[in-house]
């Protein structure tokens, strides 16, 4: 009997508004980083390097000198500052999407407020003057 209530509250949290919602936004999350990857690897780095001198930044590294371990000499590890470029240059350009995208949304789930024009009440002199006008009117 524990089971099927466990399944019940599971189903319960699975099928919850929130969780469905969670679920979606990771989904396209992981899809929109793939567009951002491509286009900072695929349209804006290839230009940035090529101003530079055409420089590839995926092979920008520092090799580490050569070491060995009884008698065998392992292969120098690098430092791939390029990769960490292109990756730092990813999470702005996702970053600068995803604000731009919550300032939108914001933007339009807010209510329209409407703005009436506001009317004071006119002062003593222009209540004066508007009896003046008004007895001119008559007299005439």
């Amino acid at each position: 009997m524990e089971k099927s209530k466990f399944l019940q509250e599971f189903k319960a949290f699975a099928v919850k508004g929130n969780a469905v919602e969670m679920a979606i936004g990771v989904i396209i999350g992981g899809a929109f980083g793939k567009i951002v990857t491509s286009i900072v690897d695929d349209l804006i780095m290839p230009p940035i390097g090529w101003l530079i001198g055409g420089v590839n930044f995926s092979d920008l590294k520092i090799t580490l000198p050569a070491t060995s371990v009884a008698g065998k000499v392992l292969s120098p590890a690098t430092i791939n500052y390029g990769n960490f470029l292109q990756t730092l240059l990813n999470f702005i350009i996702i970053t600068l999407c995803v604000f731009l995208m919550v300032k939108t949304m914001i933007r339009l789930s807010k209510p329209k407020v409407e703005e009436t024009p506001v009317t004071s009440e006119p002062s003593n002199e222009e209540k004066l003057l508007a009896e003046i006008r008004d007895l001119m009117k008559e007299k005439k």
